[in-house]
């Protein structure tokens, strides 16, 4: 009797944990955007909760993915046309060492942060299941949208989505 109740409990305590809302939390559409706190290549710290005011553009990616590396000069044409004191965008390197990273965007040009995290800990908050993925958050600091996969950021339709939340009062 006793390892029955050992079992049941073994088996309820992760749906009682979540149900008090101590389980895993993640990024999600409509939800206030984990806030996150990470050095740039060059040695800025950026906390995303000090971006408030800003959309802010936050693509966790890596040197290894190719569409990661595919995506990128889309995303450096956007973050060069965007206005500067309404937008931000952050690139998250995950899984990745940050020498290959810079090395990568000092060839390719690019000039947007490019943020270290130093662990998984940041993708897990978000709840990254690969990279890249794509995390929109808005004025108020509440992701309003995620992509999954490689967008070319650079296109009409990018551009407007973003300007609509830029638009926002």
């Amino acid at each position: 009797m006793k390892r029955i109740s050992l079992l049941i409990l073994a088996c309820c305590l992760p749906l009682f944990i979540a149900a008090c809302g101590q389980g895993p939390q993640v990024a999600k559409v409509g939800a206030p955007a984990p806030d996150v706190s990470l050095v740039d290549l060059k040695g800025k710290t950026w906390t995303l909760s000090e971006l408030k005011g800003q959309v802010v553009f936050v693509n966790f990616w890596a040197t290894w993915c190719p569409p990661c590396v595919e995506e990128m000069p889309s995303m450096q044409m956007l973050h060069t046309v965007m206005p500067k004191n309404k937008f931000k965008m952050l690139a998250i390197l995950t899984n990745d060492d940050p020498t290959l990273a810079a090395s990568f965007a000092a060839k390719s040009g690019l000039t947007m942060p490019i943020l270290i995290a130093p662990d998984n800990g940041v993708a897990r908050q978000y709840g990254v299941s690969g990279v890249p993925e794509t995390y929109i958050v808005d004025k108020q600091g509440v992701v309003r949208e995620k992509f999954i996969g490689p967008a070319h950021w650079d296109s009409p339709w990018a551009i407007q989505m973003l300007a609509k939340y830029i638009n926002q009062e």
